[in-house]
């Protein structure tokens, strides 16, 4: 006599399931590394990376003719103002280029200018928090000073 065996549909049973499991989690990971990856998406690296290579060299020249100038400068960070002290040469205005540790869409160059007590002034929109590196140039392009960066609360 033939034992009677109760066959369940197959959404019942639970291999079906088990083997499914592997490939859609699979694509649930893939979906959402997609959307990180688009979420925040880096800066592309230069077309001519080449060229920006070779013009190091230039730069290192400035900030060794800052050196030898004697220019230095004291920074201070205020809210939605900076104030930048200046030792040695004073041209009319300087250049403030403020450089995101992370993300280059919130870098922001400024252009201060000499107030009648001698420093340089320039407003300052709310930055994102982070840290920033900090570079100064004159306006003729024959010196800059380049800070280690400093932390925007």
């Amino acid at each position: 006599m033939a034992d009677a065996v109760e066959t369940l549909p197959w959404y019942r049973e639970r291999w079906p399931w088990l083997l499914m499991s592997g490939p859609a989690a699979v694509l649930v990971a893939g979906a959402i590394t997609a959307w990180i990856a688009f979420a925040s998406a880096d800066g592309l690296v230069a077309e001519d990376y080449y060229k920006q290579g070779l013009g190091i060299n230039k730069v290192l020249k400035r900030e060794e003719a800052a050196r030898r100038l004697g220019v230095s400068a004291e920074i201070i960070l205020q809210p939605g103002k900076i104030r930048v002290e200046l030792k040695g040469e004073k041209p009319q205005a300087i250049f403030l280029h403020l450089a995101h540790a992370t993300r280059a869409g919130h870098d922001l160059r400024l252009r201060l200018v000499r107030s009648p007590s001698g420093a340089y002034e320039a407003g300052l929109p709310p930055l994102p928090r982070g840290r920033w590196k900090i570079v100064l140039e004159d306006p003729g392009g024959r010196w800059r000073l380049v800070s280690a960066g400093k932390e925007a609360s």
